[in-house]
């Protein structure tokens, strides 16, 4: 079984997300993928002086999206921050060696003074897979697998260990240890009841990925965990869950600077799994009934507090910056969520609103 020292208290942990979405400049300009990695850097210096809770950043390979080693921006952004945690959201671990990832997330607990977590996934994007070497076929042993070994290395003692995947260990010991013991681990589900059922086999935490329709359709799989981690005897770990959204000084300007940049993230990844382009109706109601967190900080934290009331979630990652969307509008939004949106919430969840 897994060990976790996952916050257990009852506080709601309020984090942002970024996949490294390449921003435009002041005059529509795209940036580079150099400068699109140091304005996350920039984003996640804010938003640990803001007092926010967590920022993970996931892992692609593709032109749209700058980051591909999340463990390595998180380093830098080790460097510059204090007290937020620093995690991957996620980490491809079916395309990626379970020791070594484990290695490199130990190295960034030890650079942060314990604040590393790694969010584990098989990937819904899938450009890892030819790119190392792997085939699809393969898709649900090598995650089954190498999530077997994973569990087994956070013991932190030696490892005895074979399957099909990769090659076999026998007493093996792997280095840097971690401080406390314990290295954060979660497992991100997009709506697999296996993918549930397994992380609680294997005693994770869950961090649910809602990115379409209504919240309140994953309330089935939060009792599918619940009841799957009793029958089998491992721990009930707080849930969480992530969406994306944008946050402006009123509905009408998030809307407005939102709206062309979501559909040009949308359409793009689209057109690879045959999704129709975006229509502004289809945005409109996402916005208004599905899990686009979208609009003014009131209507943000108003529409967060019902999602986390309905789910009984202990974390909220709000998915930012998605698309092409204007440097200084991504700052503008963290600081807003930081300073009035989180703060609504927790008066929203203490009035019982």
């Amino acid at each position: 079984m897994a060990k976790n020292n996952t916050q257990t208290d009852s506080a709601v942990k309020f984090g942002i997300d970024s996949f490294g979405d390449i921003p435009v400049d002041a005059d529509g300009k795209l940036f580079t993928h150099a400068e699109a990695i140091r304005q996350v850097i920039k984003e996640a210096v804010l938003a640990d002086t803001l007092g926010i809770d967590a920022i993970a950043l996931g892992e692609h390979h593709r032109p749209d999206f700058s980051i591909s080693s999340p463990e390595m921006v998180l380093s830098a952004i080790a460097s510059q921050t204090k007290n937020i945690t620093l995690a991957s959201g996620v980490t491809v671990l079916s395309s990626d060696d379970p020791v070594r990832v484990f290695e490199r997330f130990a190295t960034l607990d030890a650079a942060s003074n314990g604040r590393a977590e790694v969010i584990l996934g098989r990937g819904s994007f899938t450009e890892s897979f030819p790119l190392f070497g792997y085939d699809m076929q393969d898709y649900e042993v090598l995650f089954e697998e190498k999530i077997d070994l994973f569990s087994k290395l956070l013991t932190e003692k030696p490892v005895t260990w074979s399957g099909t995947t990769r090659a076999s260990l026998k007493d093996a010991d792997v280095y840097p240890k971690t401080e406390s013991g314990h290295l954060k681990t979660m497992v991100g589900v997009g709506g697999s009841p296996q993918s549930v059922i397994r992380a609680a086999r294997y005693g994770f935490p869950l961090m649910l990925a809602i990115i379409g329709g209504s919240p309140e359709r994953f309330v089935p799989y939060v009792e599918l965990y619940k009841q799957a981690a009793e029958e089998l005897g491992t721990p009930v770990h707080p849930i969480g869950m992530h969406s994306p959204g944008f946050i402006a000084d009123t509905d009408e300007e998030a809307m407005k600077i939102a709206w062309p940049a979501h559909k040009k993230n949308f359409d793009t990844i689209g057109k690879t799994r045959g999704w129709a382009p975006m229509t502004y109706d289809h945005f409109r109601h996402e916005v208004l009934h599905g899990s686009l967190y979208i609009g003014s900080p009131e209507t943000v934290a108003q529409k967060m507090s019902k999602a986390i009331k309905a789910l009984g979630v202990k974390r909220f990652d709000l998915v930012y910056g998605g698309g092409p969307m204007p440097a200084e509008a991504r700052l503008k939004m963290i600081e807003l969520y930081g300073t009035k949106v989180i703060p609504r919430i927790r008066e929203l969840l203490a009035n019982g609103e």
